[in-house]
C-alpha cells in the first residue's frame, strides 16, 4: 500500500509490524453548524480507516473538538451563551450528521476542555526544556530553539514569518513564536495553572490529545490542507520538542479544499453549505458518490449540478445488485476485488475503485441477461461499496411517498385476483413487489405493506 506523505512530498510504501494503526485527524472548532467542508474530511478519512480496515488492520481513530478558542468565545458572546453550550449544541448536531452520512464513529472524540491537565504537562516540559517561555501569563512556544521547524510546510523560518499574519505582540521574543497558554481576559472561560487562570492555545490542544489518547509518535495525522501551516507545523515543533520523540507522525494525510464559487468553503468567509442543509437535499450515498469521485488530495468544486448527477450513478450500482440471478454457471467476481485492492493501495484512488465498481455492475447486468448466477458477484459489489461507505440503498420515507400510489394499486388488484381464485397470478404479483423490497402482511384487517 502506498500513501502520499506531506511531510517528504512523495507517494511512500505504508506499513505497521503489528497490523494496528494509530490515525489521529483534526476535528471541528463548533462556533457553527458543520459545513460541506468538514463533512468531505470526514468521509475521507472514513474511507481511510474502512479500507485499512478492510485490508486486516486494526485502526485506532482519533478525532478531536477544538471546544475552546477565539472563535468559540465570540460566537458565544454574540448569542449571550457559554462556551460550553455553544460547544455541546454543535457537537451534538456534527455527531447525528455524521451518523446520517453514515460516518464510522472515532474510537474517542476528546474535547479540549477535558485536557486541560495533559496541555498544562505538556507546556511545563517545554518550559523546562527551552521550548517556551512565560511573559505576564501567556506562554510562548520559542520557534527559534526548534532547528526543524519549518519542515512540514517546507518554508524556512524567515519566510513563514514575512508569509503569515502574525501577532505584532511585543512581549513575545520573535514574532513567529506562538501562544501555547492564554492568560485570563475579562468574560472569558479560564483555568488554574502555573502561570494563572487562562486557557490553551490552539496548537497545543491537538498535541496533548494526540499523545494522551495514541502515543508519542504515531502512524498517521490527518486533516484539510488548510491546516499544514500553522497547525500542523506547530504540533510537530511542540511535540517533538516536549518528547523528544521523531517523527511525532510517520505519515500527514491531508485533504484538498472544498471550493464553493471562488473561494474555499469556510464558516469565516461566509459561503458555507451547510451538512444539515445538504443532507434535507442529497442521500449519503450522493454525498460520499461526489467527494470521492475526485482523489482526496484534489481540490474539489460544489455545486448542486454536480452533487445532483451522481444519483443517476449511484442507480447503475442499485440496478446491478437487483438484477435477477439464475442457477447454474456462476460469474467469478475475483478479479474485480483485485482490481479494487489495486486502486486504493494507489494512495486511496477512490475515482479508480469506482471505476472498479461500475464495471462490476454493468459485467452483473450482462451476466444475468446471459443466464448466469451472479449472486456472489452482487455479494461482492456490495462488499466493495460497503469499504467506501456505500449503502446503495433507495431512501425508504422518499420512495414510500411516490410509490405509495402505485404500490396500493397493485394490492387492491392481488386481493382482486385472490377473490378470484385466481391464485397464482397473485402470488406472482406478490414475488415481483417482494423483489422490489416490498413486503406484504395479510391479516383481519386487509393487507398492509413497507419497504425494506
Amino acid at each position: 500500500m502506498k500513501l502520499y506523505n506531506t511531510l517528504t512530498r512523495q507517494v511512500e510504501d505504508f506499513s505497521v509490524e503489528d497490523q494496528k494503526i494509530n490515525m489521529y485527524v483534526c476535528g471541528i472548532t463548533p462556533y457553527a453548524p458543520s459545513h460541506l467542508g468538514h463533512a468531505m474530511c470526514a468521509i475521507v478519512f472514513d474511507v481511510a480507516r474502512r479500507y485499512f480496515e478492510f485490508r486486516g488492520f486494526s485502526v485506532r481513530h482519533i478525532t478531536n473538538f477544538t471546544d475552546i478558542d477565539d472563535k468559540m468565545i465570540v460566537a458565544a458572546a454574540e448569542e449571550g451563551i457559554e462556551v460550553s453550550q455553544l460547544a455541546e449544541r454543535n457537537i451534538d448536531s456534527y455527531l447525528r450528521e455524521l451518523d446520517k452520512l453514515n460516518v464510522l464513529p472515532a474510537t474517542e472524540f476528546p474535547r479540549a476542555t477535558h485536557e486541560i491537565d495533559s496541555i498544562i504537562q505538556i507546556i511545563e516540559g517545554l518550559i523546562d526544556r527551552d521550548f517556551a517561555y512565560e511573559v505576564d501569563g501567556d506562554v510562548y512556544f520559542r520557534v527559534k530553539n526548534d532547528a526543524d521547524y519549518g519542515k512540514l510546510s517546507n518554508r524556512k523560518l524567515e519566510d513563514l514569518v514575512a508569509g503569515a499574519r502574525l501577532d505584532l505582540d511585543e512581549t513575545k521574543e520573535y514574532p513567529g513564536d506562538f501562544a501555547l497558554w492564554k492568560s485570563e481576559k475579562p468574560g472569558e472561560p479560564t483555568w488554574d495553572s502555573p502561570w494563572g487562570k487562562g486557557r490553551p492555545g490552539w496548537h497545543i490542544e491537538c498535541s496533548a490529545m494526540s499523545i494522551r489518547y495514541l502515543d508519542k509518535s504515531i502512524d498517521i495525522h490527518g486533516g484539510g490542507l488548510d491546516l499544514v501551516f500553522p497547525h500542523h507545523e506547530n504540533e510537530i515543533a511542540q511535540s517533538e520538542s516536549f518528547t523528544d520523540v521523531v517523527p511525532f507522525a510517520r505519515f500527514w494525510m491531508h485533504n484538498g479544499t472544498l471550493q464553493y464559487g471562488q473561494d474555499k468553503m469556510s464558516k469565516s468567509i461566509g459561503n458555507v453549505f451547510t451538512i444539515s442543509s445538504a443532507l434535507e437535499r442529497y442521500s449519503s450515498d450522493v454525498l460520499r458518490m461526489f467527494f470521492l469521485g475526485s482523489h482526496y488530495r484534489s481540490p474539489l468544486t460544489f455545486s448542486e449540478e454536480n452533487v445532483g448527477s451522481q444519483e443517476r450513478a449511484l442507480e447503475r450500482l442499485r440496478t446491478a445488485l437487483n438484477t435477477p440471478s439464475f442457477e447454474g454457471i456462476k460469474m467469478k467476481p475475483e478479479i474485480y476485488f483485485d482490481r479494487f485492492i489495486d486502486a486504493m493501495d494507489d494512495d486511496l484512488n477512490t475515482p479508480r475503485a469506482l471505476a472498479v465498481l461500475f464495471d462490476l455492475a454493468r459485467d452483473i447486468n450482462r451476466e444475468s441477461s446471459n443466464g448466469l448466477n451472479v449472486i456472489e458477484s452482487q455479494k461482492a459489489l456490495e462488499s466493495l461499496a460497503g469499504v467506501l461507505g456505500l449503502t446503495l440503498q433507495v431512501d425508504v420515507s422518499e420512495t414510500s411517498t411516490e410509490a405509495a400510489p402505485f404500490i396500493d394499486l397493485l394490492i387492491e388488484l392481488r386481493s382482486q385476483l385472490r377473490s378470484e381464485k385466481q391464485f397464482e397470478i397473485a402470488d406472482q404479483v406478490r414475488d415481483q413487489l417482494s423483489d422490489l423490497g416490498v413486503v406484504i402482511e395479510d391479516t383481519s384487517d386487509g393487507t398492509n405493506w413497507k419497504i425494506f
